[in-house]
């Protein structure tokens, strides 16, 4: 007879389950965040210029995120009924709505442009929530060759980020691949993996956060520490439901945001199978469906504080298989931390200090961790079927087009281009359907709760 989870000790729980000592949780929570918090702060700094918000405007446009990403995070990792999938999965601001949010902003004109996203985005959440016991359904679809091939495209997906961090992105910019950006890369990187090598216990697991510590005080005195953010930074902002006005629904609007919420579903759906294999607690049906209703619920709940559409956070899952901490409850620290950050900014500010060019570098390994993972899981499928390698060669082909060629689909319509210009979602479509096709769905794995 099996034992009930609240009455396991420490020692039997799961490690996911599994609550680390204080100074832990707050230190691989910090760690968290610090990999993830570029990636929040980008995408309302990319709208808020699109939409000519002042900067008062603009630092509560990303408080609004960083609150809703605190609070999306929390409820995935602790959960509540039947929302939450219970894992060390980080959610944040999905970089899918900022293209259909430009476009929005282009048709409507900057001043309507918000309230109508905000619209479109409640009806999204809303979506979410009902679709989501269907989509949960899918895990069947995702037996290992399949599952292995998204777990490696997502970690291959994240490279053009590190790279793009360290060098620039805007190719005309003076500094662009700057040797001094390449240098202190290098040296975050060289740091990163002496302290794997190195250190033992939680050191050893706290090798990145060490890394950008390192990385940034090395950038202090060759002037690519930028303080002028924590200058001005308030100190206490706090994040008001419906600032930029009530939402207001436009029905092209909401279709061009419910097919983006799909692809949201796809890629959350893939980060909680590539987590479930690299902290060994398989995804199954119960906890995908229970995943995406906090996608759908948090995303819901960001359109009425100012937030955006929230999914899951790709690069946490490899800052789980480099630094192998999997509990929960680091990253339900790490959803406090975001929450505090969206109500300080002043400790948001402390954040950003961290140059790009650390982080990027930091981003080699952390990002090489998850394409690892996939490759871990693909070496337990049976490569010497011809099927499973025409299986995998194809997806991650097609998965690396718009990686390899971001514009290769710019002349495709708008909708087409938000499924396909996304490597994760593209590769996953085709894995499943050429499973579907040259295996006839076979080689299922066992998938189930615990």
């Amino acid at each position: 007879m099996s034992v009930q989870r609240g009455t396991r000790s420490a020692a039997e729980r799961h490690p996911v389950d599994q609550v680390p000592p204080p100074w832990q949780l707050l230190a691989a929570g910090v760690q968290h965040v610090a990999a993830m918090y570029a990636g929040v702060v980008a995408p309302p700094l990319i709208i808020g210029g699109a939409v000519g918000l002042s900067p008062l405007e603009l630092s509560l446009l990303i408080g609004a995120s960083l609150f809703t990403a605190g609070i999306a995070t929390m409820l995935q990792s602790l959960g509540v009924w039947r929302i939450g999938s219970r894992l060390p999965l980080v959610n944040g601001v999905s970089f899918a709505t900022v293209a259909p949010v430009l476009a929005i902003a282009k048709q409507h004109g900057t001043q309507q442009a918000l309230p109508i996203v905000y619209g479109a985005t409640l009806i999204g959440g809303v979506f979410v929530v009902l679709a989501a016991p269907y989509f949960g359904k899918l895990t069947r679809l995702f037996p290992t060759v399949v599952s292995g091939t998204v777990i490696t495209l997502i970690g291959l997906s994240l490279f053009p980020v590190s790279i793009g961090w360290i060098s620039g992105t805007n190719a005309s910019a003076p500094d662009y691949g700057a040797p001094r950006n390449i240098l202190l890369a290098a040296c975050t990187l060289v740091i990163v993996l002496l302290c794997n090598r190195f250190l033992r216990g939680f050191a050893q697991r706290i090798s990145l956060l060490i890394g950008l510590a390192a990385g940034t005080l090395l950038a202090w005195p060759l002037g690519a520490v930028h303080a002028s953010s924590l200058a001005q930074a308030p100190v206490f902002s706090l994040v008001t439901p419906l600032h930029f006005g009530a939402p207001q629904f436009d029905v092209a609007a909401i279709v061009s945001m419910l097919i983006v919420m799909l692809t949201v579903m796809t890629e959350s759906t893939a980060d909680m199978v590539a987590l479930g294999e690299v902290v060994d607690r398989p995804a199954g049906e119960q906890t995908i469906a229970a995943g995406l209703r906090a996608d759908g619920l948090a995303t819901a709940v960001s359109a009425v504080f100012g937030g955006m559409a929230c999914s899951a956070f790709a690069q946490n899952i490899g800052l789980i298989a480099l630094t192998r901490i999997v509990s929960r409850y680091v990253v339900a620290v790490s959803g406090v931390i975001l929450l505090l950050l969206g109500l300080f900014p002043v400790a948001g500010g402390v954040v950003a200090l961290v140059p790009h060019p650390v982080l990027g570098g930091a981003g080699i390994a952390l990002f090489g961790s998850v394409a690892v993972s996939g490759v871990k899981t693909l070496a337990s499928a049976d490569l010497t079927v011809p099927g499973n390698v025409l299986i995998v060669a194809t997806s991650i082909g097609i998965g690396l087009i718009p990686i390899v060629a971001p514009g290769f689909y710019h002349r495709f319509p708008p909708m087409v281009q938000t499924v396909l210009g996304s490597g994760i979602c593209a590769g996953a479509v085709v894995a499943v359907l050429l499973n579907l096709l040259l295996r006839g769905g076979k080689q299922r794995d066992p998938v189930t709760d615990s």
